[in-house]
């Protein structure tokens, strides 16, 4: 069996996942300090890079 730490506080978790009714938190306090996390928008997706417009197609190819 691999070993599943909670998201939150790192609590090793040992069984199985069915052990634990707030899954994949350790308990239902995890799961809310996680929810309170994602109404403040503390959790984001980072925006993709912008292309780098330095350069221009075929600049430094040998002919």
């Amino acid at each position: 069996m691999s070993k599943v730490q909670c998201p939150i506080c790192s609590a090793a978790m040992a069984g199985s996942w069915q052990e634990y009714p707030d899954y994949p938190f350790c308990s239902a306090r995890c799961r809310k300090i996680d929810l309170g996390r994602w109404l403040k928008q503390e959790y984001r997706v980072p925006a993709p890079a912008p292309p780098d417009d330095r350069s221009t197609p075929g600049e430094g190819e040998a002919n």
